[in-house]
């Protein structure tokens, strides 16, 4: 089941104090991303952000699950939505810890 668009909008404005925050589609979910690194994804209305140390030391009671069949489990967001605060923070902590992402190459002709 494909997100809805209104629920991507209420998670955006959740976090919109955080930076650069924008939402790309991708196959009828989405991808959220700070900038140019990728933090979370919203599968089904639902928010999964990238598990990292800082997040699970400050998260405590983490909810674990896969955003779709075969991915690697994400931190479950659901009780804490309405808490602008509280998801800001946990944004930004994510989004510290995860690494730059690695340029994109360039395809090219090899005959040039």
């Amino acid at each position: 089941m494909a997100s809805d668009k209104k629920f991507v909008d209420f998670v955006i404005d959740q976090i919109e104090n955080t930076g650069d925050i924008t939402a790309k589609s991708m196959f009828g979910e989405y991808g959220i991303y700070s900038g140019n690194k990728i933090f979370a994804l919203i599968c089904d209305n639902k928010l999964f952000i990238k598990p990292t140390e800082s997040g699970r030391l400050f998260i405590k009671d983490v909810v674990e699950a896969p955003p779709y069949p075969g991915a690697k489990p994400y931190f479950l967001i659901e009780d804490k939505m309405e808490d602008r605060d509280w998801i800001s923070h946990l944004v930004r902590i994510t989004v510290n810890e995860l690494p730059e992402p690695k340029p994109k190459k360039i395809k090219g002709n090899k005959n040039q």
